[in-house]
């Protein structure tokens, strides 16, 4: 693993040291510190990311004099799951976790032709506020530590028993208002030694936090950038996302011709279609106009209906036209696959459910 990246971005502070959180380096320095030989630092590695242990207990090379310092001094971060939603419309399951402090956060596991991928989430609650989006409807808690965002795919993994080929950022959250503890996760997911997933096989999706574009786009990473645009307007899309009064179109389409330089990553734009909304041929011709300079991917996204926001997603003919539209303007353009609706598909929404109920 590369350490020149996140050597100077400290753990995340918790009530004891957040192991699974730890490279190997400063693994390394923990086993040292515990007279023990450096070797048990990959064994100790090798049980956390590649083996997925669920606690101490079950790492039978370790000798327990270790195990117990291990359990004395440091956290070991396991998710639980809460209720797990399986489609029957597409196998797609969605999953409810609690964090060790009860906090409750989102991911999806989905099925497709080049591979399974999850969605995971990177903050509890949100505080961005986007009219389309459940996640936002309670508000921020907090954000979630490195560990606390790979436990959810190696529960996943752990329950389903599926490989996993591409991971995206795009759940509950704001992954860079999460910045340093987003960009721990991201080393430690594509570490070879550890899950060894390939950077390009992992989406970050922003709502336009410019100056942390820029940042990502300085971090010698290769993975994908994808803006959450859904507006062609500053007008339109400040009635959308609250985040459009502090950054506008320009600025947004500035920082992503800097990643797309800095990185050689083609940005894709997530671009939500709301009936009435935003799914207008003036939509279409200006959301080319602002792709054609980038050479941006566009992944259209019929929106998933959220009752408390009275926002309708557009009928199928009206989305493949809304795609032709774009694509005779030489847009490379894409419609996402419509998973989970019958199971709380947005995002938020299980997690909403689950806290209204209980309130």
């Amino acid at each position: 693993m590369e350490e020149t990246n996140i050597k100077d971005r400290p753990l995340p502070e918790t009530e004891k040291p957040d192991l699974k959180s730890m490279t190997l380096a400063e693994l390394e320095e923990a086993v040292k510190a515990m007279s023990q030989p450096a070797f048990r630092a990959r064994q100790l590695y090798q049980w956390m990311h590649v083996r997925l242990a669920p606690d101490y207990g079950a790492m039978t090379n370790i000798p327990s004099v270790m195990k117990e310092k291990l359990e004395e001094n440091y956290s070991y971060t396991r998710v639980r799951m809460i209720d797990r939603q399986i489609s029957k419309l597409d196998g797609t399951q969605k999953f409810l976790f609690a964090m060790p402090d009860n906090s409750l956060v989102e991911s999806v596991f989905m099925k497709y032709k080049f591979g399974n991928s999850i969605c995971i989430s990177s903050q509890v609650g949100c505080r961005m506020g986007c009219r389309f989006c459940a996640s936002t409807l309670d508000g921020l808690i907090r954000s979630l530590t490195p560990s606390e965002m790979l436990e959810q795919i190696y529960e996943i993994r752990r329950v389903t028993g599926e490989k996993i080929s591409h991971v995206v950022v795009m759940g509950t959250g704001e992954p860079l208002d999460n910045y340093d503890n987003l960009v721990r996760f991201i080393h430690l997911l594509t570490d070879e030694n550890g899950m060894n997933l390939s950077q390009r096989n992992v989406t970050v999706s922003t709502c336009g936090i410019v100056p942390r574009m820029y940042d990502l786009a300085k971090e010698n990473l290769s993975i994908t950038l994808a803006l959450s645009l859904h507006a062609v307007t500053d007008e339109k899309r400040r009635e959308i996302m609250p985040i459009a009064e502090r950054y506008s179109i320009k600025e947004l389409m500035e920082a992503c011709a800097a990643y797309f330089r800095e990185t050689g990553r083609q940005v894709t734009f997530e671009y939500s279609l709301i009936r009435d909304v935003n799914d207008s041929a003036q939509d279409a011709a200006g959301l080319a106009a602002l792709a054609r300079p980038l050479r941006a991917h566009i992944n259209l996204i019929p929106v998933n209906p959220v009752r408390e926001r009275g926002y309708r997603h557009p009928e199928d003919e009206a989305v493949r036209a809304f795609k032709n539209k774009l694509e005779k303007r030489g847009i490379n353009v894409s419609i996402r696959r419509v998973m989970g609706r019958d199971i709380d598909g947005a995002c938020g929404q299980l997690r909403h459910r689950h806290l209204t109920d209980s309130q």
